[in-house]
This record gives structure tokens, sequence and C-alpha cells, in this order.
């Protein structure tokens, strides 16, 4: 399945109407089946799936590493991702048990994305970035997102390692695109905890929480915080990045990650 769609539309510019082509990202409804047992659902856009399943599964818990992944198949015409793998058990009944719908543009659950569930996440990195690197980084960040250029009607997100290793993410829900990226970066044995991310939209809790559950030490955005993401983001050691501009940035919290060469 294409992850766009073609269709006429009628355009009005000034005192112009006129029928024209335009490109609509598509959205589907992508299920997750874990040792043959549906455990769960996201609104999504049919791209990277394997990536956003195993990324979620991660980010909730249920798999440790990639390593207790046996069998990774997309079936159902790319509506389906049937993982075989070592899980947490309790976890998956936790999500059914206790599962919410998160902030973000899709119908996600999540259960393990909490105080609790992340108590032992404190990032510790040693792992630092030129501030000039990170502008220049944010400053090409959308035009490596082929979906977003055809359609606008996507978020995006990007985790960084260096010039060479870096993975893209693109989707309608803004916290698919941080599930993908960290799901194709555990498919290729890239250590995350090594790499900064940026992200297209706001800085909400479940972004952070979501850098923070994967111990990705430095999280970036042009756009800015919610006051729970900037709360997490201190509370776990996370570097939380906003309103990156130009050669400008508003470093919510713990900036010794940044340097800023004289």
């Amino acid at each position: 399945m294409e992850p766009v769609y073609s269709t006429k539309i009628t355009k009005i510019k000034g005192k112009e109407k006129f029928e024209r082509d335009d490109i609509l990202v598509r959205e589907i409804k992508l299920e997750i089946y874990v040792n043959g047992e549906k455990v769960g659902a996201v609104m999504a856009t049919p791209v990277d799936q394997e990536a956003l399943a195993i990324g979620y599964l991660m980010s909730e818990n249920i798999i440790e590493k990639f390593s207790d992944v046996t069998s990774l198949k997309l079936l159902g015409d790319g509506m389906q991702v049937h993982i075989e793998a070592k899980v947490n058990v309790a976890n998956i009944k936790k999500l059914n048990a206790e599962g919410v719908v998160i902030s973000g543009c899709g119908r996600s659950m999540t259960a393990n994305i909490d105080p609790e569930a992340i108590e032992a996440k404190v990032i510790k990195s040693d792992f630092t970035l030129r501030a000039d690197l990170l502008c220049k980084e944010m400053g090409q960040f959308y035009t490596e997102c082929p979906l977003y250029e055809q359609t606008g009607c996507v978020h995006t997100a990007k985790l960084f390692t260096d010039a060479h290793t870096y993975f893209i993410g693109e989707d309608i829900a803004q916290h698919n695109t941080i599930d993908k990226v960290v799901g194709k970066a555990q498919i290729a044995g890239v250590d995350v905890r090594n790499a900064f991310l940026m992200v297209s939209g706001r800085l909400s809790s479940e972004m952070v929480a979501k850098a923070v559950m994967h111990q990705i030490p430095i999280l970036a955005s042009r756009t800015a915080s919610t006051c729970l993401g900037l709360m997490i983001a201190e509370k776990f050691g996370l570097t939380l990045i906003g309103f990156v501009r130009g050669d400008t940035m508003n470093v919510y919290r713990n900036p010794q990650r940044i340097i800023v060469e004289e």
C-alpha cells in the first residue's frame, strides 16, 4: 500500500477557481500481533510499519531488546505486523487493562509510560553536541522528509548519530515518528544512547517520556515544550530544547550537553 493518495481538488486563489491534482497522506489502523495475539492497534501512515511496531513495543516495555525478536512480518496488505518474540507478559496485560489514549494525533494506547515505569531510566549519558551542529541538522531536517514534502500533512522525526548514520520517521501521529526512528535504529543495531532526536511538533509529555524510555540524551524541536514535558526532562536528566531556529534555541533543562564554541 502506498503511503500517499492522488485526488482532484478545487483550488481557489484570489478570484481564480480551478481544478488541480493533489496528494494526500493515507491513514490506516495498524494492528500489532505478538506471539499470535493482538496486543494493540495504532492509527498510522503505511510506511515503516515494522519499525513502528518494534519501537512501540519497546517503549511500552513489552520487548526489551530487538535481539529478543525471532520473527517480524508485515501482513494484511500492510495493515498488520506479526511478531514472534520473548516478551514481558505482565506489561501486555497492563496495556490491555490500563491503556489510555495519549494526546498525540493517533488513537494510540499507552500504559507503561509513567513515572513508575521510568523510575530507573534517569539518563546519565555524557554525550555532548555542538550547538552549531544541532542548528545545522535542524535547518536541513525538513528537506530530508519526502512525505512531508509531498503532502505537508505528516509529523517527522530524525534520530542522528553522525552524518552517515541517521534515521527518518514520518507519520500522521507525532508519537509514532519516535517509535519509527527508534525501531529502525534497533533493527540496524545502532545504540540510541549516543544520538540526538529531532521532532517537528510540540515537546509534550508522551514525546519526552518516549525519549527517556529509550535513553536518548537530547531531544530538540522547532516548537515549545509543555510544562509536564519539562518536568519529566528535569526529573530524568534529558536535555530538552525548543525553538531551534537559525542559530538560536531555548534549552529548557540540562544544558551541559550542548557545547558552544567561542
